[in-house]
């Protein structure tokens, strides 16, 4: 079956991945960024083991500020730092970044366009056991409405490396979204992170999955499993929502003929909601279907059990497609 997919840039088949957490990647280059730029500065919301903000801190001690539990008290601390040339990068749970300090989130750093960096670490529901007062499943529609925030959600480790490799010379408010569990390496070294621009997983021409975060890993399987029945979707890695490749949309719907969203988010105001918005204004409206969170509460249980019950499986998701192809006109 691997034979038959058509992997690119760097992309893994499933039979060779390792797991890896983002946020450690994210810990690690830290201090690589703190090496490299005597403005980068790191914030933490009392979670720095959880964050991994702890290598910085053991290497910069002094240009690491411990807010404590008081997620909007540090946005506003690193807005006002970012008005002295800082590059504040600062860090907690998706669900307080996104939610608690939404107010300061927009108010002080968006609508100032400041250079803050939030790090939101624990988004989605695979943070398991810690329950649904834990489990940000709103948060990039949050941030995908201001209006000038730059979104990102990397897929797995190496992809948390390059973009944090990138974020220092973007000048602006930035959202970048973490996960709490181990994730599938699907890129690699090689696979490219160009801003603003779609990544081509899986070659194909029946359909398109376009994924964000770990859902790429699920993607690619969702692709394997299609492969098996003779039918090849393309797979797109859409690591930056905003600004969203509005070109790699309207191209996988005028070669592909159908596009399937998956994302470990609401349904809505997700990465679905843009990018429908882009299809059905673009010169070829497709069938399109979109694999994300349903509109309920989830509760405590492990990450697989909580991602089963909400549907973000490759079977549901090669199942969407199938469905999708077969509206194709």
């Amino acid at each position: 079956m691997a034979a038959k997919v058509e992997y690119k840039n760097g992309i893994l088949p499933s039979s060779e991945w390792k797991q890896e957490l983002t946020r450690k990647a994210y810990g690690e280059m830290l201090v690589e960024l703190g090496h490299q730029n005597p403005n980068v500065v790191v914030l933490d919301a009392d979670l720095a083991m959880s964050t991994f903000t702890k290598f910085f801190r053991e290497e910069f001690p002094e240009r690491f500020i411990e807010c404590g539990i008081a997620e909007q008290d540090m946005m506003n601390t690193a807005a006002g730092l970012s008005t002295w040339g800082l590059i504040p990068f600062l860090s907690s749970y998706a669900i307080f970044l996104s939610g608690r300090a939404w107010d300061q989130a927009r108010n002080t750093v968006d609508y100032s366009n400041l250079n803050v960096k939030i790090a939101a670490a624990h988004g989605g529901i695979s943070v398991g056991q810690d329950g649904c007062s834990h489990q940000g499943m709103e948060d990039l529609g949050n941030m995908l409405s201001l209006v000038n925030m730059t979104v990102l959600v990397p897929a797995d480790y190496w992809e948390t490396r390059r973009m944090m490799a990138w974020i220092p010379e973007h000048q602006g408010p930035l959202y970048f979204r973490l996960g709490r569990e181990k994730v599938p390496m699907v890129t690699t070294e090689e696979t490219p992170f160009i801003p603003g621009k779609a990544v081509e997983a899986v070659g194909g021409s029946d359909g398109t999955f376009i994924a964000c975060g770990m859902m790429l890993s699920r993607a690619v399987q969702a692709a394997e499993l299609l492969a098996e029945e003779g039918i090849f979707s393309r797979v797109l890695n859409m690591p930056m929502l905003k600004p969203i490749d509005e070109e790699a949309i309207a191209r996988a719907s005028e070669e592909t003929g159908a596009i399937v969203t998956m994302e470990e988010h609401s349904v809505y105001g997700g990465l679905g909601s843009v990018v429908a918005r882009v299809v059905v204004q673009g010169e070829r409206a497709v069938p399109m279907r979109v694999v994300a969170i349903p509109d309920i509460y989830l509760e405590s249980a492990g990450p697989e059990e909580l991602l089963e019950i909400a549907g973000l499986t490759p079977e549901n998701a090669a199942a969407k497609m199938k469905a999708a192809l077969a509206q194709r006109g």
